[in-house]
């Protein structure tokens, strides 16, 4: 089927579901395309809890599509590929985190977990961060608890400089943001001198120190408009770059390869496709689910998280 065809198909598919369509911003280009929202996983649940629909699209991840679930109890929650899982929230699974606040239940930690985790891990949490807010919220920790950040150390160490505070860090860490080396940053940067170096804070340090400006995909949009810069080197996953190219047209925008792409990807985030999508809205399935005891749990920090936000 060609796509023009396939594209057609999910609007008519969409509309006799009552869907809304869901993409992360390292999804496809042609999925971006089609979506009704795209932004970063905690902004689209919030975006759904907003849209008068019955069904859930979501293109992203496994942990993306059981946040929506956490939010959106009423709606159907659908993830065109269940196999599109993350680095980062298998790095700290939720009975690993268990066993290590029991045996350290005389720090009693204050948890601190970043919203790309199971909801296992959420349920333990005290409150949930993102990569754009994570400052704000853990400036409003309490002072005489210790804090354990889960599960991304680098994103944990980048906000424990700004906040000034010492923290645990759990050793979890993104795939693809490690992948990135300085000697390529600086490759880049050796064609593009006057092009300034934007980074996600889930990059490792050496990258961190290189960058002008560090923020999440969201604040990457608004800081590379305003900027006078007319070309960026972006350090995160290459899906972005789609999304700039359109919302901040007149600009150009380099990708950093790794050491073993020209190109950064996440596999898990390319899985899903617009057949997929079609065949999730055509079937209802697959269907992520959150048992409802599990749901409550992990609803209350991260409605500490909004609260906190405003």
């Amino acid at each position: 089927m060609f796509q023009e065809d396939l594209i057609q198909e999910i609007a008519r598919l969409k509309a006799e579901r009552n869907a809304v369509i869901l993409a992360h911003s390292y999804q496809r280009p042609e999925i971006q395309d089609i979506a009704d929202f795209v932004g970063d996983s905690l902004a689209l649940a919030r975006k759904a809890q907003e849209a008068e629909c019955e069904v859930i699209v979501f293109c992203g991840v496994h942990f993306m599509a059981e946040t929506a679930c956490i939010l959106n109890p009423s709606r159907t929650v659908l993830l065109p590929d269940l196999n599109a899982a993350c680095s980062l929230e298998q790095s700290c699974p939720a009975e690993e985190l268990a066993a290590f606040l029991e045996a350290n239940q005389e720090k009693n930690y204050y948890v601190v977990a970043y919203v790309n985790c199971s909801i296992g891990v959420k349920a333990l949490a005290d409150v949930i961060v993102t990569s754009g807010n994570s400052q704000r919220i853990i400036e409003t920790a309490p002072a005489d608890r210790p804090i354990l950040f889960v599960p991304d150390r680098n994103l944990g160490a980048w906000t424990a400089r700004k906040v000034g505070r010492e923290m645990t860090l759990w050793n979890g860490a993104c795939h693809v943001h490690e992948q990135f080396t300085r000697d390529k940053v600086l490759e880049v940067k050796a064609q593009y001198p006057d092009a300034p170096i934007v980074c996600h804070p889930e990059c490792q340090e050496p990258i961190r120190l290189l960058a002008d400006h560090i923020c999440s995909t969201e604040k990457m949009i608004p800081y590379c408009r305003e900027s006078e810069s007319q070309r960026f080197i972006i350090v995160t996953e290459s899906g972005i770059l789609h999304r700039l190219r359109k919302l901040v047209p007149g600009k150009e925008f380099i990708g950093v390869g790794t050491e073993k792409c020209s190109c950064a990807e996440c596999e898990y985030m390319k899985l899903n496709t617009l057949e997929k999508i079609r065949n999730c809205l055509r079937d209802m399935s697959p269907e992520v689910r959150v048992p409802e005891e599990l749901r409550l749990r992990a609803e209350k920090p991260l409605l500490r998280m909004l609260e906190l936000s405003c």
